[in-house]
């Protein structure tokens, strides 16, 4: 648990709940743990000192981090991607509750090389994940769509998922739509389950998480099910 902690940097409660189920031997689950439980866990952690909490205004409840015992330092709940920060743990909890396992993605290689927000992995099968709060340009998602395309062909990932708000969404898709090859484009997939403020809104158990969370085969050319429908 810390160990993902540490990969994900920072937080809130409804995180670590999901997170928690993920850590668990039982089979997968639907649903988060318990308050209480998450609460014993975050006050056991904060007695032995491996982690830290505050409570910034912006987000109901608390928001927790490893403790750096070398330098002391503390993230800066108040700068701009905290927002981000808290909407990829919030992300990568919910994959850890479905069996999955979550990584960083390797930092950029060269200048036109893009980083995902993070890697899943389910039975030998990785996707990148894409978390997004606004819009990018469109020449933005040029490039970064170009380097998506490059990645699935040539370094074996089985899709790119991009969860979002909906009109991060809808942009994210068109400009896919655009700029990748039709063999790849079936791929790229989105799921509107995001608020402007990084706060998760989706159903856990919507019709839509059936069809996102388990990896697409490489070889899938069907339009994605998962944006059918969504203006």
């Amino acid at each position: 648990m810390l160990d993902w902690l540490r990969v994900v940097r920072m937080a809130d409660m409804e995180a670590v709940r999901w997170a928690l189920v993920g850590m668990s031997l039982d089979t997968v689950e639907r649903a988060p743990v318990g308050v209480r439980a998450a609460q014993l866990w975050v006050s056991r952690m904060l007695q032995v000192g491996l982690i830290d909490r505050a409570r910034p205004a912006f987000r109901q409840g608390s928001v927790v981090w490893p403790k750096d015992t070398t330098s002391g330092r503390v993230p800066d709940l108040f700068r701009q991607t905290a927002r981000h920060d808290l909407a990829v743990s919030a992300v990568s909890a919910r994959y850890l509750a479905r069996g999955y396992e979550w990584r960083r993605d390797r930092r950029p290689i060269t200048r036109r090389d893009h980083q995902a927000d993070g890697v899943a992995i389910l039975g030998g099968q990785a996707e990148l994940v894409e978390v997004e709060l606004t819009p990018k340009t469109p020449i933005r998602y040029k490039a970064i769509h170009s380097n998506h395309g490059e990645r699935l062909t040539r370094e074996g990932y089985t899709r790119v998922v991009y969860l979002a708000t909906p009109g991060a969404c809808r942009l994210a898709m068109k400009e896919a739509d655009r700029w990748l090859f039709r063999d790849v484009r079936p791929r790229v997939v989105a799921a509107p389950v995001m608020d402007a403020r990084g706060a998760w809104s989706g159903e856990p158990d919507a019709p839509w998480a059936e069809n996102l969370m388990p990896p697409a085969p490489p070889d899938d050319a069907g339009t994605p099910a998962l944006w059918e429908g969504i203006a």
